[in-house]
């Protein structure tokens, strides 16, 4: 696992999927990311759309979602 001096980390995003699969899957690849490197999500509280993405990303990889 990397380490980051981050605990935390804020993410603002659409609630749509957005119009390119490449938008999608570098939401997911951010949360899994933030999983990685041992930090915690703070977000808007959307639970579709990217920001769904990222969030979900972030709790499967057993990570705090606060939001």
């Amino acid at each position: 696992m990397k380490s980051s001096r981050f605990k935390r980390v804020c993410v603002f995003c659409g609630s749509s999927p957005g119009k390119k699969t490449s938008y999608q899957l570098a939401a997911i690849q951010l949360g899994k990311e933030l999983v990685e490197r041992n930090i915690d999500l703070v977000y808007g509280d959307g639970s579709v759309g990217l920001m769904g993405l990222v969030s979900q990303a972030v709790y499967d990889g057993g990570r705090h979602v606060l939001g």
